[in-house]
């Protein structure tokens, strides 16, 4: 449950003051000391300053911690000049020290001209929504309660911030599912909780199980959840059909609830966190809150690919050929690349309905985290300008993205002797660029984009989020889509 927003356009007052024990105060980039003379508790910033030999200009490098009449006071300097990613992170560490202490109430106040204040809320209020929460965990000793209201001083939104918590929304339903522990969130217990969310939120929603899906004839998929002694596998269609919508897009997620790599099984080292494998189906779910809960007019499919890795006597294994949905036969080269296998045929189901444009996001490939690392993710694109929407999506959203190639010439790895392609190689090398290029085979030419979640996980938080496990992805694709809705 997010907190409540309570807004008031006055700047903050000698009576706010006496009620705020933990305040954030955003200032705007122009400020000078003496502009702010009227700020309450500016005594104690300068104070602070001149101990550590700083200006307030360094604010907007890095926010600063003071102690004022009892109060918790945060002090971060907002410049619209520097990208939103580096706003949201000076943002998320101010709000960090307020947070910790677990407190019911937090009061926000901006300052500045009517823009730097517009600017400077709805990040604040964003940051301090996703922060706020209490993720699901097992410890028999409460860390504190969750923030329930978030007091805004100096502007107020026309729409009480609706977009904002739409996308908090879908970020915190996205990092809840994710840190989830394997046992708690097997296929058929995420099946369960997506009945329920269709319910609540009036999606139609349709279950592809193996049952169903061996009739069809998904061997891709069927060839990974096979090896699971429960068939509770299954691919999720849910829908949102708003009225008046021109376009529509199909998001499609990863949801491997866990993966042992199968019969080429991981080291322990590299299964430890694999119940995170199914972020890719969290993100996509979470985009879909967000946008139904903000009325985005923009038709939604959301394909869920929900399934386990698992080594048994049944689990697929290395040259094996199987068959997939569209009639495509795979070489199967390496167990552990599961994940392009359940998506083959996921994206096949979402590419017969002719959406105008497929997203899919999956935690697919380690050499993309090697490549970028936990900082950024990578997508491909099949033109220039999917790929420059992209890009204006993720600098619009503070989720930073980098375009990787996957020029035909590529294929040539994944030429097999035995079947129509390869799964992959042994070699490793570009395999995300190879992961991209086989799975562009099942998308039947639709304009598509494939986002590898490099930094669904970041130590420490990554941008507006102050959690190891990111959320990345879900602001992404809400500001895609409602560029699109814009149309």
């Amino acid at each position: 449950m997010l907190a409540k927003i309570q807004q008031s356009p006055a700047l903050f007052s000698d009576a706010d003051v006496k009620r705020s024990r933990h305040l954030l105060i955003v200032l705007p980039a122009s400020a000078k000391i003496d502009d702010v003379r009227s700020v309450p508790h500016v005594a104690a910033l300068e104070a602070a300053l001149t101990r550590r030999r700083k200006k307030i200009a360094d604010l907007a490098k890095a926010p600063l911690t003071t102690e004022a009449d009892g109060a918790l006071v945060s002090w971060v300097m907002d410049d619209p000049a520097r990208p939103v990613f580096e706003r949201q992170t000076q943002l998320r560490k101010a709000l960090q020290p307020l947070l910790a202490e677990h407190p019911a109430e937090l009061a926000i106040a901006v300052f500045g001209d009517d823009q730097a204040r517009q600017r400077a809320a709805g990040l604040a209020v964003y940051a301090a929504l996703v922060n706020g929460v209490r993720l699901p965990d097992r410890k028999n000793k409460s860390e504190g309660e969750p923030l329930r209201v978030v007091r805004l001083h100096g502007y107020r939104a026309k729409d009480d911030f609706a977009s904002v918590r739409a996308q908090a929304e879908g970020n915190v339903l996205c990092r809840s599912l994710t840190v989830l522990p394997p046992n708690d969130l097997t296929p058929g217990a995420y099946r369960e909780r997506l009945r329920e969310h269709a319910k609540a939120e009036r999606w139609t929603i349709e279950e592809f199980d193996m049952k169903r899906l061996r009739k069809m004839g998904a061997g891709a998929f069927v060839a990974v959840a096979q090896g699971s002694e429960i068939d509770d596998a299954a691919i999720v269609r849910l829908s949102y059909r708003p009225r008046g919508a021109a376009k529509t897009v199909a998001l499609v997620g990863k949801g491997i609830c866990f993966d042992t790599g199968g019969h080429n099984l991981k080291p322990a080292k590299y299964m430890a966190g694999m119940h995170e494998d199914m972020n890719g189906s969290a993100v996509a779910l979470g985009i879909l809150l967000a946008a139904s809960r903000a009325k985005l007019p923009v038709a939604i499919d959301c394909w869920l690919a929900l399934a386990q890795n698992h080594i048994s006597p049944k689990a697929y294994k290395q040259n094996d050929v199987v068959t997939a949905l569209d009639g495509t036969t795979i070489e199967i080269v390496h167990t552990d690349a599961e994940g392009r296998m359940v998506l083959a045929d996921t994206l096949t189901l979402a590419s017969r309905e002719k959406p105008d444009l497929i997203i899919d996001f999956a935690t697919l490939t380690g050499s993309m985290h090697a490549a970028l690392g936990d900082r950024y993710s990578g997508i491909f694109a099949t033109s220039d300008e999917l790929a420059a929407q992209a890009l204006g999506a993720a600098a619009g959203s503070g989720e930073r993205l980098c375009v990787f190639p996957m020029d035909d010439d590529y294929d040539d790895a994944l030429d097999s002797a035995i079947a129509d392609v390869k799964q992959c190689t042994l070699d490793g090398g570009a395999d995300h660029i190879l992961a991209a290029r086989l799975l562009k085979r099942f998308t039947d030419g639709r304009p598509w984009i494939h986002m590898d979640l490099s930094a669904s996980s970041a130590k420490g938080g990554l941008g507006a989020v102050g959690t190891d496990v990111t959320g990345f992805g879900v602001a992404w694709g809400y500001s895609l889509l409602s560029t699109m809705g814009a149309r």
